[in-house]
């Protein structure tokens, strides 16, 4: 067995290790979500704590690690009886990004429950971490489904496995841990607020701390086991401590002062829902119990608000976790019992009643606005700066508009990518279209196929009672419908004739419209810019929609319009793509006015290279950002040799054109 690295030798990181050590002491707190970047100790600190945790007395052969004091009497290998069962280290089971959703909540084998009626369950992950830690790495990676069974069994304490009218239920209390990596995607903000702690983890960047971590590592990796035992005080230290604020738990007092002060922050950071005060409240007794208290302090409520409220305050998905510790002091300070019953409010001597940091909109962009008559001053773009002809003039990046709520643009047909909500494909889950039979392990039964396969075999089969012989090449597997998620690779146009500043910014607030929506699809992104003379890949396909948000955030404009070069360099992009995930199809949004200048042709080299997406029937969208009284109408010729379908920035919105999806999709049918 491998030699784990000790929880006490990890260096820095005090936040991650108080986290998962209040979790520790108190796993009603909810677990613990850490996000940093890569290298930073977060699975080495998650994989040490295991050793730390007291060991557990379970009933002797249960696979549900049940409590011989409190054996549970749905237990699937019960009845049991009250004894004194063994002893056994908390278990670290860790949950890998691809597993399936039979791994995670167990199996069922259909066949001999309908044959013999006898619940022949396999357990999964979830009952190996029952009274132990759960570790998902990489958790935003994970699929939806996946993470709402784990994030329901982690609040009901209980797995639910149910098929075809056969159930089994067991027991699953165990301490979530999950760690991500932010610049590979973020999970969706229902998903966030079900962590009870959050943790922004980052390395080092004082040059001793760092040698000292290369040290402790290398110490480490040539001998694990001397390693160890040199820092096996500490541990022990550690885990007596733990054992100890355990037992002192359940006689810490959380008093009307820190619960009203807890209240009153959670009312000021406007979070959502009052999940987040009973965490806080929860938080704040472990850290008492910790600290060897018995009473619960205001420093514990602040202490625990920076744990359990920076995830919980995003207020859209693009804002970064994050509390303003000012306003939190503030609030603390106010809501204290020496200042109790003074009656004033924070604005009496303070002429923004938000406070530092508060919840206000920010101030308006102060760029230029429009000259009072309803269009955008004209500015210059198209390449006659000291740079020479064909020069982009660079402007300052325009602010984006507010986002809106679009219309869903979807891929036509049925494809078989990765789960999302885009666009219909054949998944796990879903409403059932039919039948087949099983490529390997059966995992969803149709069971009315399969009873029509076995009905004729009966009597050959020797039945004579009142059950229905089956075997195993009757069953057949349910064809499901769902949703996946889709590749959107956006092509912007950043030249000159789309730099006016309120022009541009209408164009990125629709931009950041569509990611927003592309966040809630869980869809890849991808960004293409050109202007000048030249086109680049702003943003290579990820899962991070926020970094897209942010490169469309600094896009400077100016110069000529390399139409043929954008749709070139995005058709590469595609082409690397399919040979990297050749199972998630790809939709591509344009964003111009249809203008193409610069080279003999222009336009007509345009035309061609468009062409070269309708040829592989590639779904297409182009979103008309023409203005002015005088329209040209390239962006629909444009879409036209695309084979998608033309929309202004107007129509792209969700309360306007009824009927874009059956337009996008009929018109890539009649190009195919």
């Amino acid at each position: 067995m491998t030699t784990p690295f000790p929880f006490t030798a990890v260096v820095g990181q005090d936040d991650l290790r108080l986290a998962l050590l209040l979790n520790a002491v108190s796993p009603a707190v909810g677990g613990v979500l850490v996000r940093g970047e890569k290298g930073t100790a977060k699975s080495t600190a998650v994989r040490a704590l295991s050793a730390l945790l007291p060991e557990v007395a379970v009933v002797a052969g249960c696979r549900f690690s049940c409590d011989p004091a409190a054996p549970d009497p749905a237990c699937p290998d019960g009845p049991h009886e009250a004894g004194d069962g063994t002893r056994r280290p908390a278990r670290m089971v860790e949950l890998p990004v691809g597993a399936s959703e039979d791994r995670l909540v167990g199996a069922l084998d259909i066949e001999r429950a309908l044959a013999e009626g006898v619940k022949a369950f396999e357990p999964g992950l979830l009952a190996d971490a029952h009274r132990g830690i759960l570790y998902v790495d990489e958790v935003n990676l994970l699929h939806d489904h996946l993470v709402d069974l784990l994030l329901d069994a982690a609040a009901m304490g209980a797995s639910y496995v149910e098929r075809e009218g056969v159930s089994v239920r067991h027991a699953a209390r165990f301490l979530l841990v999950g760690t991500m990596n932010p610049e590979e995607g973020e999970l969706r903000p229902q998903l966030l607020d079900r962590f009870g702690l959050t943790v922004e983890v980052a390395a080092s960047r004082e040059p001793e701390q760092r040698v000292e971590v290369v040290k402790r590592r290398l110490a480490y990796d040539a001998d694990p086991a001397a390693f160890a035992a040199l820092w096996a005080a500490e541990e022990t230290a550690v885990r007596q401590r733990v054992a100890a604020a355990r037992e002192l738990l359940p006689r810490v007092r959380l008093g009307d002062d820190a619960l009203r002060q807890i209240a009153a922050t959670c009312a000021a950071f406007e979070v959502d829902g009052m999940r987040a005060d009973i965490v806080m409240a929860r938080t704040a007794t472990a850290l008492a119990a910790w600290a060897g208290r018995t009473d619960v302090l205001a420093e514990d409520v602040r202490q625990a608000a920076l744990l359990a409220l920076p995830h919980r305050r995003r207020r859209n998905p693009f804002d970064a976790p994050g509390l303003d510790e000012d306003k939190l002091d503030e609030t603390l300070e106010q809501y204290s019992g020496e200042n109790e019953g003074g009656g004033e409010g924070p604005g009496d001597d303070d002429p923004d009643p938000d406070g530092p940091g508060g919840g206000g909109r920010p101030a308006p962009d102060s760029g230029p606005q429009d000259d009072g008559g309803g269009t955008a001053r004209p500015e210059s773009g198209e390449g006659e700066g000291p740079q020479g002809p064909g020069a982009p003039r660079e402007q300052s990046p325009v602010r984006a508009s507010e986002p809106f709520r679009t219309k869903v643009l979807s891929v036509p047909g049925i494809g078989e990518g990765a789960a999302g909500r885009r666009s219909r494909a054949r998944t796990e889950h879903g409403r059932t279209t039919g039948a087949r039979r099983p490529r390997g392990t059966l995992t969803k039964l149709h069971l009315a196929a399969t009873v029509q396969a076995a009905a004729p075999h009966q009597r050959t089969r020797g039945r004579s009672g009142p059950g229905l012989v089956v075997r195993r090449d009757d069953l057949r597997q349910a064809v499901r419908e769902g949703r996946e998620g889709n590749l959107v690779l956006f092509v912007v146009d950043a030249s000159g004739s789309m730099a006016a500043r309120q022009r541009m910014g209408a164009v990125k607030g629709a931009v950041l419209s569509l990611l927003l929506d592309a966040y809630q699809r869980r869809d890849k992104v991808g960004l293409v810019t050109f202007r000048g003379s030249a086109a680049e890949v702003a943003l290579p396909p990820t899962s991070s929609v926020d970094a897209a948000a942010v490169r469309l955030e600094s896009l400077p404009t100016g110069g000529r319009t390399p139409l043929s070069a954008g749709l070139l360099k995005a058709h590469e992009v595609l082409r690397v793509e399919r040979l990297r995930d050749p199972a998630r199809r790809p939709l591509l949004v344009v964003v111009t006015d249809g203008r193409a200048t610069g080279g003999p042709e222009p336009v007509a080299l345009a035309g061609r290279a468009a062409r070269l997406f309708a040829a592989q029937e590639t779904a297409s969208v182009v979103v008309d950002c023409e203005s002015g009284p005088v329209r040209l109408g390239l962006a629909g010729q444009l879409a036209g040799d695309l084979g998608g379908t033309a929309v202004t920035l107007d129509e792209l919105r969700a309360d306007s054109i009824a009927g874009l999806v059956r337009d996008v999709q009929g018109t890539s049918r009649r190009a195919a």
